[in-house]
C-alpha cells in the first residue's frame, strides 16, 4: 500500500510517450523527447499537485533500453513514484528489466488508502496493434475486485475498451472486451477505467463506469475519423483526484495551441 493520507488522492498520467533511444528521434515529424520534456517542464511550472504518476502505455517507439531510460531519467524532475505498464509499441523485457529505478514500478495491484485501489492490467499482443486480456489478466481483475470488495477501484490498461468512433482506431481497440465488461459488471466498486493508445480526450460512461482516455505528450489523432487523421490540438496530460466517497475530478491539460505540429501529409505511422 502507497499509504496515502488525507481527502483525496491526485494523480498525473502521461501517456504514449513513443520515446526514442536518439534524442532527436521523431514520430510523424514531431520530436518525441521534447514533446515530452516540454509536458514535464509545463507540469512543473505550473505547480501542480500529485502523489502518483501513471504511465499507460507506448513509453518507447523503438523498443530500446535508451528509450525508457529517457523516460525515467524525464520523469525524476517530477519527483513522485510512477506506475507505469506496457503498450502495443512497448518491449516489456526492455521496459521492465533494463531501467533499474526506485521510483518506477512495474506493479498489477497497488492499494492506494483504505478507500481506493489501483488494478493495472496488461492488454499488450506482441506484434499487432490492437489489445487483448489473456485469462491470467481477467483472472487478475476478478480476484482484486472480490478480495478488496470495500475499496473504490481504478482500472488502468492501455487499449480502449469502448470505441472512440473513429474507424480506423476502433480496429485497434481491446479484443472482446465483454469478457472485460463482464468481470465489471460483477461489482458495483468500480469507478473509471483508464487507458492511452487513442491519442486523444475521451470520457464516457459504459454501466456506470466512467471510461477515460487522454492526449498523448507528442502526436494527436483526430476524433470521429473513418482513416488515419492527424489533430492540430497540443500534447497534454490529464490530472485526476480520488475522493473518498468514490468520486472523482479530472481535468486534461495542454500545451499552448500550435506546440509540436506533426506533418499532416503522412497516412500512418
Amino acid at each position: 500500500m502507497f499509504n496515502l493520507l488525507g481527502s483525496s488522492i491526485k494523480l498525473l498520467q502521461i501517456t504514449d510517450t513513443h520515446l526514442f533511444a536518439r534524442a532527436n528521434g521523431n514520430l510523424l515529424s514531431i520530436k518525441t523527447l521534447d514533446s515530452f520534456r516540454a509536458v514535464l517542464d509545463a507540469i512543473v511550472e505550473n505547480d501542480i499537485q500529485f502523489d502518483i504518476i501513471l504511465a499507460t502505455g507506448d513509453i518507447s517507439q523503438d523498443h530500446s533500453a535508451k528509450s525508457y531510460q529517457r523516460f525515467v531519467d524525464g520523469v525524476s524532475v517530477l519527483k513522485q513514484p510512477c506506475l507505469w505498464l506496457p503498450g502495443n509499441h512497448d518491449d516489456k523485457l526492455s521496459m521492465w528489466s533494463g531501467v533499474p529505478s526506485k521510483r518506477i514500478f512495474n506493479l498489477e495491484h497497488v492499494l492506494l488508502s483504505e478507500h481506493w485501489q489501483i488494478i493495472m492490467l496488461d492488454s499488450q499482443v506482441i506484434g499487432v496493434p490492437y489489445g487483448y486480456l489473456r485469462r491470467r489478466q481477467i483472472e487478475l481483475l476478478d480476484r482484486k475486485l472480490s478480495q478488496y470488495h470495500n475499496y473504490h477501484t481504478l482500472v488502468l490498461l492501455h487499449h480502449h475498451p469502448l470505441l472512440v468512433g473513429s474507424i480506423w482506431l476502433d480496429r485497434h481497440s481491446l479484443k472482446d472486451s465483454k469478457k472485460f465488461w463482464k468481470v465489471i459488471d460483477k461489482y458495483d466498486t468500480v469507478r473509471v477505467v483508464l487507458c492511452g493508445h487513442v491519442h486523444q480526450n475521451m470520457d464516457q460512461y459504459f454501466n456506470n463506469v466512467r471510461v477515460l482516455s487522454t492526449p498523448s505528450t507528442c502526436v494527436q489523432f483526430k476524433p470521429n475519423s473513418n482513416n488515419f487523421a492527424l489533430d492540430k490540438l497540443s500534447p497534454g496530460w490529464r490530472e485526476l483526484e480520488l475522493h473518498t466517497d468514490g468520486s472523482i475530478s479530472t481535468k486534461v491539460q495542454r500545451l499552448g495551441n500550435g506546440c509540436f505540429l506533426p506533418s499532416f501529409d503522412e497516412h500512418g505511422y
